[in-house]
């Protein structure tokens, strides 16, 4: 990627993947930025778990009434979990490594989409955190934050275009109507 500010243009997410199966080492250098994220005085609040089984991302792809479908067409899948006990910012925390693991995944030329758990639900009323917590084994101290599908890219997405900008939501000093 030739800068930072052309890889937040060019980022976008990807509900559509090829088969093929991400490297190690991508998987490697996935797993590194989101290790390196900052978090609140150094806690790390956070665990990551990565899900390469097709029976496994296909049960995870139902977890919400809308917008996990895709999940099953993805090759990997990270769940993002945080530990309320280990710090009271653990949503931000967690929030910024999987923010990180969306922006490397575009820099290795990956396709990603972040998945929200937290406050979903699924079909039948069962929060979405609970199903991946029984799906993946979470324990019940931690908590759910998102799953992120990976994988190579299923379609050509167009760069962000910035004549949408919001210019309107920067204030300056003051918050002005």
């Amino acid at each position: 990627m030739e800068s930072f500010a052309q890889l937040v243009k060019t980022r976008r997410s990807m509900r559509k993947f090829t088969d093929e199966l991400l490297s190690s080492d991508d998987v490697a250098t996935l797993l590194k930025a989101a290790l390196m994220a900052p978090s609140s005085k150094g806690k790390h609040a956070w665990h990551f778990i990565v899900i390469d089984d097709e029976q496994l991302l296909q049960a995870l792809s139902a977890c919400k009434t809308v917008g996990s479908d895709f999940l099953a067409g993805a090759p990997l899948a990270v769940a993002v979990v945080g530990d309320p006990q280990e710090s009271d910012v653990w949503i931000e925390d967690a929030s910024v490594a999987t923010t990180i693991l969306l922006y490397q995944a575009e820099d290795l030329g990956l396709g990603a989409c972040w998945i929200q758990l937290r406050n979903r639900f699924a079909a039948d009323g069962t929060p979405a955190a609970d199903v991946a917590r029984r799906l993946l084994g979470i324990p019940p101290h931690l908590e759910p934050l998102a799953l992120v599908a990976l994988g190579h890219k299923g379609m050509e997405r167009k760069p962000f275009n910035e004549e949408r900008l919001l210019w309107d939501k920067v204030h300056l000093n003051l918050f002005q109507n």
